[in-house]
């Protein structure tokens, strides 16, 4: 099993951005040759907040 976590410092951008750049950057595509699955964790903290305002996952 291969976990990878990404986690964003967001202000005006979207939550979603952090799972996006997982993807985008092709983060997994080493790992793909392991036959395993896949986890992919994008987490997004607010400065204003200052707590988690996003958390979005998916596995392959």
């Amino acid at each position: 099993m291969t976990v990878l976590f990404e986690f964003k410092v967001v202000e005006l951008t979207d939550t979603g951005s952090a799972l996006q750049q997982i993807k985008d950057k092709g983060y997994a595509e080493k790992y793909r040759a392991v036959q395993q699955p896949i986890h992919r964790i994008g987490v997004a903290f607010s400065c204003d907040k200052r707590a988690v305002v996003g958390f979005e996952f998916e596995s392959t």
